[in-house]
């Protein structure tokens, strides 16, 4: 038994251990990979990266970087226009950022389209 394993995050439980590149709780079931752990302070939470590599929090601006296609508009939001006072969620297909932006409403982007400002 490797006793370098960290303790499991969601029971503390130190009797973990690997199976394949996983680490495993036996006591609640929990399953984390051993590489990507989450830095001390983050609790665990997701991190949520532009186009170019920088963390995205709540309230950012940031600024579409590619001109998208939206349904049911004859143009659609051009690359430079800047959205304000995002919100981070865990959406479908990727679609990470909650918005509004103007001209458009409120739509969920792709963080891999914008750019913090």
């Amino acid at each position: 038994m490797n006793e370098n394993l960290p303790p499991c995050p969601a029971c503390s439980s130190a009797f973990t251990y690997e199976m394949g590149a996983l680490l495993v709780c036996p006591e609640c079931g929990h399953e984390w990979s051993a590489t990507a752990e989450a830095p001390p302070g983050t609790d665990g939470e997701k991190v949520i990266k532009d186009s170019v590599g920088n963390v995205l929090v709540d309230g950012d601006t940031v600024t579409v970087v590619k001109t998208l296609k939206v349904k049911g508009s004859p143009s659609g939001i051009k690359a430079g226009t800047k959205v304000r006072n995002i919100r981070l969620v865990d959406g479908v297909d990727g679609h990470d950022i909650d918005c509004k932006v103007d001209g458009f409403g409120p739509m969920q982007l792709k963080s891999s389209v914008v750019k913090k400002a």
